[in-house]
């Protein structure tokens, strides 16, 4: 049976985590179908914070290779959903 996943990612202070999110994300950039960014502006301060929702594709193993990748970045918060299909 195969699986969608959808791994969310909350960055508490986007300035000073966004680089190591966006190495991780560009390696496994093979494994994501869809990438969706979400931020709150902040008057004067661009961004502070911000949530990332990727939709995945290809193989499982490469998935939890991702969201160990994340979960290493220290006060980052990673969820994810897994829905069975066919």
């Amino acid at each position: 049976m195969k699986e969608l996943w959808i791994i969310g990612i909350h960055i508490p202070e986007r300035s000073e985590k966004i680089e190591d999110v966006q190495n991780i994300l560009t390696k496994f950039g093979c494994s994501i179908r869809t990438r969706l960014g979400l931020h709150k502006p902040v008057e004067g301060n661009g961004t502070r914070g911000g949530t990332i929702l990727l939709e995945l594709t290809g193989n499982p193993a490469e998935f939890r290779k991702l969201e160990r990748s994340l979960k290493e970045i220290p006060d980052l918060e990673v969820k994810k959903m897994i829905f069975k299909q066919g």
